[in-house]
């Protein structure tokens, strides 16, 4: 199957295909998450809340796979679904490892927020940059646009990525 074309036909702003190599990991992306996400802790798919996983575990288990599928989407909620649809086809499609990264967007608000259990732990997923990977860098030198942003209001460039093998 065509991963790419299906994720622009879901409504992608833009999907390419990258190799391992093309990942950068950085770990000081946690401090990005600790002292600069709003939502740190308080969603039931932040990895460091969850997992018993440190980021060098995380790009240890992602060094497993050899390429994936980078989608990029004006928000977080088409995102998520996206990269979510494309890992469930590439299951099917028999690659049974497939995994994507991407911010849940499933719920206007996490039901974390009021001590209940998430609603979609199969579909939930930790956001692309949670685990290590320093998204900004990985996109540019695949010669995508982001862009930090200025202005709330600004428009986005939200990436998610689906591991495959």
């Amino acid at each position: 199957m065509d991963y790419i074309q299906k994720a622009l036909d879901l409504g992608a702003a833009s999907a390419t295909r990258f190799a391992l190599s093309d990942i950068v990991f950085d770990s000081r992306v946690i401090l990005k998450c600790m002292f600069g996400c709003a939502d740190f802790g308080k969603e039931h798919t932040c990895p460091y809340q969850r997992s018993p996983l440190s980021m060098e575990e995380y790009e240890r288990v992602l060094s497993n796979y050899t390429w994936g599928i980078i989608i990029g989407c004006p928000d977080k909620a088409t995102s998520q679904k996206i990269s979510y649809e494309i890992e469930r086809l590439a299951y099917l499609d028999g690659y049974y490892f497939s995994f994507s990264l991407s911010d849940c967007g499933l719920c206007n608000e996490c039901s974390k927020a009021i001590e209940e259990a998430c609603r979609f732990p199969q579909k939930a997923r930790p956001a692309f940059h949670s685990v290590g990977i320093d998204v900004f860098k990985t996109v540019r030198q695949l010669g995508l646009p982001i862009e930090v942003l200025k202005d709330e209001h600004a428009p986005q460039n939200w990436y998610s990525a689906v591991f495959v093998e």
